[in-house]
This record gives C-alpha cells, sequence and structure tokens, in this order.
C-alpha cells in the first residue's frame, strides 16, 4: 500500500524534529574531530536541506517526492561547495566541479584512513561529515513524514554514533542527552493521534506514571548493578570506557587492538620504606613530598615508566646508595607471557606451583631464589600494598628478587616467578614485600652472556610469519655494530625509543599484513604493547631470550606519603635472560612516554640534567615537573590539494589582481617554505636536519646508534678522511645538540632549549665540517701541484 505522507502543521513539526534529532546525534562525532567549523557547516545543510523536504512536501502529495529533491538539493549544494575552484566561487555546477568535488571526498576519505584521533578539521574530512549528516536527515525525514514508522529514526542516528563507539571516544553525557530526548521527541509525535486533544488527560496520566516508575527503577537497581563483579571489567590494552567496577588485567594482548580510554580508578596504594632506616623512616623519609614518580597524564599514563632515580654511571658502581621509594622498586609485575603467534600474546595456566617461607627471597633467579634479603646483596626496601578495585589472580610484585607476606591461598609459580591465587583480589586485601634491589649497571650486563632459562625454547621461539626473515634482518642490521647480547639489546631498545623513528599513539592502523610486528615497524605508530613485542621478537631472532612482563607502573606520592596506582598505568615491557643476571627488564616505548629507562639500560644515566641546559634556560626549568603525558608526534595528515579556507561568496572583479595576488602568495609561501626547512623546531627536527646535512659530506650514523656514539662516529669518521680533527666550538656545538638529543629521549623532563640555539648548534657543525673538508681539499691540490 502506498504510504500517505504527513500533511499541514503537524508536517512542519515533524519536519523540525527530525532537524533537531540530527543535529543532537552530530555531537557524536565531536570527540573524534577537532574544531567545531565542520560542526556548523554540517549544521547548516542539514537546516537547508530539511527546510528543502518541508517546502516540497506541502505542495505535493508524495511521499518520495520531497526525499528526492533534498537529496537533489544536496547534491548541488556540496558539488558548489566542494568543488569550486580555488579562490572564486561557482554559482553552477558542471563537470569540472563534479570532478573536483569527488576528489575532495577522495581526499577525505584519505584523511580518514590516515588521522589518528582526534582528526583535524580540514576540508575533505568536513565534507564527508557533512555528506553522512544530510544523508541521516534524509533517512529520519523519510522514516517519520514519508513512511510514518518514527521507531526507525534511530538505525539512522545511531549511525553517527557508531565511529564514536567503535574507536572508544563517545562525546559524553551531553550528547547522548541531547540524541535521546530528540529520539524519544520523534517516538511520542509519531504516537500522538492526528487529533492532538483527543485522550489528552489518559496519555497524561500513563506518561507519568511510566517516568516515575523508571526513575525508581534507576534509583533502586543502579547501586547494585554498579557494585556487581565484572560490571565494568577491563583489559590491557583495549582497557574498557568507564571508571565503574573492578579491573582485570588481559592474559591474551592483541597487537591489533587499539588502546581504548582507561579506567581511573585506583587499583592500588602502597609505601615504601627503607628497613633499615627504623620504624620513623617514612615520616623522615626526604621524598614525603608530591613528587610523581611516573605519575602519568590523562591520556598517555599507561606508559610512564620509570627506573631508579639516582643518575648512577651506567659503567661505574653508584657513588652512593640510591632513595628507597617506588622508582627503585619499580613497575608492579603481575604476570609475563611468552607465547607469540604474529599477533597475539597466549598464557596458559601452570601446573607446577609450590609453597614458600615468607622470610626467603621469591626471585627469577635461581642463586636468589629461597634465601634471606641482605643489605650486602642490594639495597633493602619494604613495601606494604594495599588492593583497590583490582580483580587480578596474579599478586602485583616488583620484578626484583623479594620476600611476600600475604593472606589466603596463593601459590607460587617457580618458571614464570608470579604468585598465583585459587580466587581474585579483592578490594582491602593487604600484601607486604621486602625488595632486595641490585646494584645492576651496564658493565654488569656488558659481560653477560645469553642465559638459558628454564624451559628455553618457550622464550627463544620465532613465530613463522610472513615477514619473520624481514624482522630477523632488520634486527641483525641494527645491531651489526653491537659486541654482546647486551649491546645488542641495548642498541633495539635505542632504536624503538627514538621520537625520530617511532610515535607514540594509541590508535593502532589498519593492518597491511598478516605479520602484526612487521606492520608496526613499517607504520611507526603504536603504544606499550607493540614496542614491547617488537623488541621481544627481534632480541628472540638474535637468539636471546625473551618475554613480555604485564603490570603497573609505579604511580603517583599523595601527601600522605602512599603511592596511588590507577588503572591508567596499566603497561607492557620486555624482559630479557641473561647469565647470573635473570630476567632483566627494558624499555622501549619512546621516552616522552615512559621517562628515563632503568638505569641499567639507559645511556644518559651517567650524565645530570644541570650539566646539560645552557645558562640563560636554567630559570625555564620547573622544578619537580612531571613526564610530560602529550602525544610524542602530533597526528599527520596527507596533504591537500584542496583550499582549505571557506570559499568566497563574492566574485573577484578584476582577474588581473587575483593573479598578481596569487603570484605574490607563492612567493611569500616558498620564502616561508625555505625558512622553515632552516630551522628546528625541536632537538629531534635539529637531529635530523643535521644527520641529513652531514650524509652528504658522507658522515652517517646507524639508527641504533646513541647520539653519544654518533657523536663518536661523526668524529673518527671525519679525521679519518680529512685528516682534520671535529675540535673546539664545532665539536662543543655537537656535544650540546646530542646533549639534548638524549634529554629528549631520556630525561623525564627535558630542559627547554631555544630553536635558535639549535639551528645556531647546527650551523656551527656543519661549519666545522665544511672546513676540515675545505682544508683536506686544499692540501690534496697542493700536493698534487708540488707534484
Amino acid at each position: 500500500m502506498t504510504p500517505t505522507p504527513e500533511q499541514g502543521a503537524r508536517a512542519w513539526l515533524g519536519a523540525a524534529l527530525g532537524v533537531l534529532a540530527t543535529w543532537a546525534a552530530l555531537l557524536a562525532l565531536s570527540g573524534l574531530i577537532v574544531g567545531t567549523r565542520w560542526l556548523v557547516v554540517a549544521g547548516a545543510a542539514v537546516l537547508v536541506v530539511g527546510a528543502t523536504t518541508a517546502l516540497t512536501r506541502a505542495l505535493t502529495r508524495r511521499w518520495w517526492v520531497p526525499t528526492a529533491a533534498g537529496a537533489a538539493v544536496a547534491v548541488v549544494g556540496l558539488v558548489l561547495r566542494y568543488g569550486a575552484p580555488p579562490g572564486r566561487p561557482q554559482f553552477l555546477p558542471d563537470l569540472d566541479a563534479l570532478r573536483r568535488a569527488w576528489a575532495t571526498a577522495q581526499q577525505g576519505v584519505a584523511v580518514v584512513n590516515d588521522s589518528f584521533v582526534p582528526m583535524p578539521d580540514v576540508r575533505p574530512g568536513e565534507m564527508l561529515v557533512v555528506v553522512g549528516a544530510v544523508a541521516v536527515l534524509l533517512l529520519v525525514d523519510a522514516a517519520v513524514l514519508a513512511l510514518r514508522v518514527p521507531a526507525l529514526a534511530g538505525a539512522p542516528l545511531l549511525a553517527l554514533w557508531v565511529p564514536a563507539v567503535v574507536l572508544g571516544f563517545p562525546a559524553g553525557a551531553t550528547a547522548v542527552f541531547w540524541t535521546a530526548t530528540a529520539y524519544l521527541a520523534l517516538l511520542a509525535y509519531g504516537a500522538a493521534p492526528l487529533h492532538v486533544h483527543a485522550g489528552r488527560a489518559p496519555r497524561a496520566v500513563v506518561a507519568a506514571v511510566t517516568a516515575a516508575a523508571l526513575a525508581g527503577l534507576t534509583v533502586v537497581a543502579g547501586p547494585p548493578l554498579m557494585d556487581a563483579p565484572g560490571w565494568a571489567s577491563v583489559s590491557l590494552p583495549t582497557f574498557g570506557s568507564g571508571a565503574v567496577g573492578p579491573l582485570e588485567l588481559s592474559d591474551d594482548l592483541d597487537l591489533r587492538d587499539s588502546l581504548g580510554q582507561r579506567s581511573g580508578q585506583v587499583v592500588l596504594t602502597y609505601r615504601v620504606v627503607d628497613p633499615t632506616a627504623g620504624p620513623d623512616a617514612a615520616a623522615d623519609d626526604p621524598g614525603a613530598d608530591d613528587d610523581a614518580a611516573g605519575a602519568p597524564g590523562p591520556e598517555d599514563a599507561d606508559d610512564d615508566a620509570t627506573g631508579p632515580p639516582v643518575p648512577e654511571d651506567a659503567g661505574d658502581d653508584a657513588a652512593a646508595a640510591p632513595a628507597v621509594d617506588a622508582r627503585l622498586v619499580g613497575p608492579l609485575r603481575a604476570f609475563t607471557l611468552a607465547t607469540f603467534d604474529g599477533r597475539l600474546w597466549e598464557r596458559t595456566d601452570s601446573d607446577r606451583l609450590t609453597d614458600w617461607d615468607p622470610a626467603l627471597l621469591l626471585s627469577s633467579d635461581p642463586a636468589l631464589r629461597g634465601v634471606p634479603p641482605s643489605p650486602e646483596a642490594g639495597t633493602l626496601a619494604q613495601v606494604d600494598v594495599s588492593v583497590g578495585a583490582l580483580r587480578e589472580r596474579r599478586l602485583p610484585l616488583s620484578t626484583f628478587a623479594r620476600t611476600l607476606t600475604v593472606e589466603g591461598a596463593w601459590a607460587y609459580d617457580q618458571q614464570r616467578d608470579e604468585v598465583v591465587g585459587e580466587r581474585a583480589t579483592r578490594e582491602g586485601l593487604t600484601y607486604a614485600m621486602q625488595v632486595q634491589v641490585p646494584s645492576l649497571s651496564a658493565a654488569d650486563l656488558r659481560g653477560a652472556e645469553v642465559g638459558v632459562p628454564e624451559d628455553a625454547e618457550l622464550y627463544t621461539a620465532v613465530p613463522a610469519t610472513q615477514h619473520r626473515d624481514d624482522i630477523a634482518a632488520l634486527a641483525a642490521e641494527l645491531t651489526a655494530d653491537a659486541q654482546g647480547p647486551y649491546e645488542q639489546a641495548l642498541a633495539l631498545q635505542t632504536w624503538l625509543r627514538s621520537i625520530a623513528n617511532f610515535t607514540y599513539d594509541t590508535r593502532v592502523p589498519p593492518a597491511r599484513s598478516s605479520d602484526a610486528v612487521w606492520d608496526f615497524l613499517e607504520d611507526r605508530r603504536g603504544y606499550c604493547v607493540q614496542f614491547a613485542t617488537a623488541m621481544a621478537i627481534m632480541a628472540r631472532t638474535l637468539d636471546i631470550p625473551s618475554r613480555v612482563g604485564v603490570g603497573f607502573l609505579p604511580g603517583e606520592r599523595n601527601r600522605d606519603g602512599e603511592y596511588v596506582v590507577t588503572g591508567r598505568l596499566a603497561h607492557a615491557w620486555p624482559e630479557l635472560y641473561f647469565d647470573g643476571q635473570g630476567w632483566v627488564r627494558f624499555e622501549p616505548t619512546p621516552a616522552s612516554q615512559t621517562g628515563p629507562p632503568p638505569v641499567w639500560a639507559d645511556p644518559f644515566a651517567a650524565t645530570t640534567a644541570t650539566d646539560q641546559v645552557p645558562e640563560d634556560d636554567l630559570d625555564a626549568v620547573e622544578p619537580g615537573a612531571a613526564p610530560s603525558a602529550a602525544p610524542t608526534a602530533q597526528p599527520s595528515t596527507p596533504p591537500s590539494s584542496v583550499d582549505d579556507a571557506s570559499t568566497p561568496w563574492v566574485p573577484v572583479a578584476v582577474g588581473t589582481a587575483v593573479g598578481t595576488v596569487l603570484l605574490l602568495g607563492a612567493g611569500a609561501l616558498v620564502l616561508v617554505a625555505r625558512r622553515r626547512r632552516a630551522s628546528a623546531a625541536s632537538p629531534e627536527h635539529a637531529w635530523t636536519l643535521l644527520r641529513r646535512e652531514l650524509a652528504r659530506a658522507d658522515l652517517r650514523w646507524s639508527d641504533s646508534d646513541s647520539p653519544r656514539a654518533a657523536v663518536r662516529r661523526v668524529r673518527t669518521t671525519l679525521e679519518e678522511r680529512t685528516g682534520v680533527p671535529l675540535a673546539g666550538a664545532p665539536l662543543a656545538a655537537l656535544e650540546h645538540l646530542a646533549t639534548a638529543v638524549e634529554q629528549a629521549r631520556y630525561a623525564p623532563t627535558p630542559a627547554p632549549v631555544r630553536p635558535g640555539e639549535l639551528d645556531a648548534w647546527r650551523l656551527a657543525v656543519r661549519a666545522g665540517v665544511d672546513e676540515a673538508v675545505a682544508s683536506s681539499t686544499a692540501r690534496r691540490r697542493e700536493q698534487v701541484t708540488a707534484r
């Protein structure tokens, strides 16, 4: 049967409700796109198309004509706005305008595919939003006014929410409220009889009773549901979206999963004191202020790792005992993963569980396992932990050897160095550890050989993936100059941590192959799970046993002296096995997210920050500043050939004037581009520019070289080629720049450096190299002339 469309004032009311509902649903995208211009333009397009359908419906009784008229107006408007030639308007569509509009839409698709949330508000992306908004309006309008089935309008309105829900960036309660209210208004509009006064009193009574019943049900049933176990259980790496209910770490880590919004609930609180300092150690602890021990920011906190705080020399013994605090104890590891299939880390339960003596150490190192803690063997730290909103069958413990006292049915997994319970932890559970932190240094590891852990084949297996040989070849290339397994591991960590090579991002790009590790190494974007996995698998290709640890980072110290750990601090890192040292933690995730790596894996550990800050910038460093939680690099989008400015609506009168302006503008852009290319915005940018410039003089270094190694390589190569050493101001400038890069990569709070200083250092190095090359060339010419 042909549907009978709405007519008269009732049709105008339905059209207005459809426009309002589409506007409300558009708010769902506010968490995905930067700015508000896209929202204004899409809202205006919805209003124009909605008015068109309403006017058409007033002129005809054919149910499909208003929808067709609205679609036609939308197409013409899109072509005129997004297909007009850059710099001038177009009042009538033609084939050229249609092709330009189609090209803009294709660029919009590329922007969406290549961007990371939040997406920049650019013209091609705006076009896709406008197309989607208009389509939703036409579908809502047809469902409510043409087909007269308002309930169907929920499907297109929900479609605007799908991207935000799938990507894990919901717009918030306000958008949900207005979308739901608009939809309920559409349902009420469809349920109201044509004669609105009919049955007014009964309808009012039914509405009031229903509203009261819903409100009462919400009040009564809400709290029990929120307290129910598993109501908001979350997992690494997806982490759910709310802060309600207990948190549980996932046993299976999928490298294809993006990192969603993480829980801000408190999962652990603990105190750290020096057991050798007496009962008043906590009160007298000089570190009892509010300094953060690896505290994360609200967005990227999952990877704010820390190592021991004292800058011990990587090649010498520590000159002083380190401070006993959370950074010394390090992250609290819940469990480890060893089985990887190319995409997913999987875990199987162990049947080799034993009891333990609370007075003796538990450790992955057989030499330490089962002996009492001793101050002569390392720094002792007493750690008293209280569990919060954590439901985990494995206790989070220090990665170092430790004693453990805990109530309940718990057993020790000797192979994995884990404590496993018959039931999950509960809020209020307490346990105590006495951690023995060894004075481990780079010198200890540099002389160590690869160890053979129990079930060694489990920790050296490399999955037979599509790009297994490519990964092995890359690892061999990066470690070609390394001597021994420790230097190989350090070369891999240095390469992965460099923000010149990789970008920290919680959004995982779409798969390009069946090998998730290779896709990460190609895309150069990811978060802690990707970085940890890449280093672990690359280490296995070098025959170094490796595994991935999962747990929590130290947290932030509050005014009461307790360290507070939230769900945002869930983290993953690689552990490599060395003979005589057991499993050793490394930190390949970029420094802007993790702070410095462990002291034994930190090439910057021997240098203090104050030695490297220019005197003019000493006052610019805020004392006690926390590590930056901003993304390592802003997401980039492909260049667009379509002008991003709004299309002018007044035609230009004189064509020659336009040509002159365009020529002058092009010349100005060329000058600005040249100036930008010549100026460095950050130490990494200056380092990249200098590396490119020195490569023209055949002075190169490897990606796995640390900045200091690069300095040594440049000096050695230049002197070998020219016979002239790099010395004086050019050498000092190169060392200053290398130090700035080291701080940017490893320091928790890098000292600010002005762009002018970076450019001055870079130009000084170039001048010194050019002078050495020129001197060598002149000397050779003199020798030829003398002959």
